[in-house]
């Protein structure tokens, strides 16, 4: 392939990535200002953000074989594609349920974006070298959205609008499938692809009802007979996928690699990893701009020291796990993700902001730790042979636990923060002080019905919001120091089983 063609297919790749990686955290600055231009309460915005989330960890799993028997190029062409239209639906959404319809089509798009990336870097570069150098840049590439989406973000909000942060796709997307029409070489392998139809539509039904259920607790009760109803959906979908995939020759989730016991704690701390890690976003967002009172655009600044040290300590993951191996970083950086969140839920309205920025930091050491790490244990626990589905089933574990992450922790939050005002309202004059703290809380506005200086109902709003997210980090950062147990816990079995002289492991 002439260097030219090497070149175009590069951008292209990194382009599409960018995009598919910058709506992960562009739209957590844009939250608030959705939730006043479409009017809807917390929950809506559970779904702007989890639609993308469900449908990114649903479908990933069916991206693979899906590129190998439909071809690699074609496949990433139309997840490109179907991102851009994603975006602009998004973009021009005057309802809710319009936005979430977008962001779910950018979910769909991006499981075929995502993991495609690499596969098309892998069939394009034959050389070792060359290849671990574009996959590198790759990395890098994902990294450096990650860190501009929340500070661009801000600044796209608050000079133009909550919609242009969905309307930057399109020209991008516009560029990408031009460079990749013209790079990208063909690809495809039929006879080795096998699709599970029965299993991906189960795995989409019982992630959907989850998050429904989760998600729509906060509004109905957890004794809710609709609530009720989609847990069981979700249960009875769950044991059918797994049922399912029991008896596939290929099945979309490997089940089977899950009796190794190293396997399963790996996979557990990935889930973990977007749980605690990845859904915290979601919730900072909220905490910077509700709670302290800060624009958009000082929001997404502050929010980068988590980006910022995330890669930096994954630029140099390399030259450690050749010193140390990769089980002891992995364990180190879940303790920090988990101290770190507990940390969190120390944060008042007036926690200054250096101390905001160093647990920041110390999260983005954890995580730019954990997900590499978490990555190449994965792929050695797995035989050689099913790396491929390994790595999409740690990658979908993930995306599923942000999914169920911003579901639980969101609706936990709120009816923290619920309680907390009620309990501040109801020390006055005011009537039906659960009512009136349900509509503050919800709509993030002072209900019309309640006798109180604004200037006096302000604060008391941002304490009680600020105790529900101290709340859902909590809850958040005893996951990832239960990941942390469970990974040394399972390591010491390990050691114990193999023996006194292969007690020195590294990896």
């Amino acid at each position: 392939m002439p260097s030219s063609r090497k070149h175009g297919l590069v951008a292209a790749v990194y382009l599409g990535t960018f995009m598919a990686t910058l709506a992960i955290s562009i739209v957590t600055v844009a939250l608030p200002a959705i939730q006043v231009a479409l009017g809807t309460d917390l929950s809506g915005l559970q779904w702007v953000v989890g639609s993308y989330a469900l449908c990114l960890s649903a479908f990933m799993l069916s991206a693979g074989p899906i590129s190998d028997r439909y071809g690699r190029k074609r496949v990433w062409l139309v997840g490109v594609a179907l991102f851009s239209t994603g975006s602009a639906i998004s973009a021009t959404a005057s309802s809710l349920g319009t936005l979430i319809a977008g962001s779910a089509l950018q979910g769909i798009a991006g499981a075929l974006v995502i993991p495609g990336a690499l596969s098309i870097l892998t069939q394009a570069f034959a050389d070792p070298a060359q290849r671990a150098h574009v996959i590198g840049g790759w990395a890098s590439f994902s990294a450096v959205s990650l860190i501009l989406g929340p500070m661009l973000g801000g600044i796209l909000v608050d000079t133009v609008g909550w919609s242009s942060i969905f309307l930057i796709n399109i020209p991008l997307g516009a560029i990408t499938i031009a460079l990749g029409l013209r790079g990208i070489p063909e690809s495809a392998d039929p006879d080795h692809a096998a699709l599970d139809p029965a299993g991906q539509v189960l795995s989409v039904i019982f992630l959907g009802a989850l998050t429904y259920a989760l998600i729509g607790a906060g509004h109905a009760g957890w004794t809710s007979p609709r609530i009720a109803g989609a847990l069981a959906v979700a249960i009875t979908g769950f044991i059918a996928f797994i049922a399912v995939e029991l008896r596939m020759v290929r099945p979309v989730l490997p089940v089977d690699l899950f009796r190794d016991r190293s396997f399963a704690a790996v996979n557990f701390a990935s889930f973990a990893l977007g749980f605690s890690g990845y859904s915290s976003l979601f919730f900072f967002s909220l905490f910077l701009q509700q709670v302290q009172g800060l624009s958009a655009t000082a929001a997404g600044w502050r929010m980068t020291p988590v980006f910022v040290a995330m890669a930096l300590t994954s630029s140099l993951f390399g030259k450690l796990s050749s010193w140390c191996g990769t089980r002891w970083p992995m364990i180190v950086g879940y303790a920090l993700l988990g101290s770190s969140m507990l940390a969190m839920a120390l944060f008042t309205p007036g926690t200054p902001y250096p101390i905001i920025a160093s647990v920041f930091a110390i999260l983005g050491i954890g995580m730019g730790l954990a997900v590499p790490s978490t990555g190449a244990a994965a792929m050695a626990a797995a035989p050689r042979e099913r790396s491929g589905a390994a790595s999409a089933t740690m990658n979908a574990l993930r995306q599923g636990g942000m999914t169920i992450g911003i579901a639980l922790l969101g609706t936990l939050m709120s009816a923290r923060a619920i309680s907390s005002l009620t309990d501040y309202i109801s020390t006055t004059d005011a009537a039906d002080a659960l009512g009136v703290a349900t509509t503050a809380v919800r709509q993030h506005s002072m209900p019309v019905n309640l006798d109180m200086a604004p200037e006096l109902f302000r604060p008391l709003l941002a304490e009680a919001i600020g105790q529900g997210f101290s709340f859902a980090v909590a809850c958040a950062g005893a996951l990832g120091l239960l990941a942390a147990t469970v990974l040394v816990a399972t390591r010491r079995r390990a050691l114990r089983g193999r023996g006194p002289n292969l007690a020195i492991d590294r990896g």
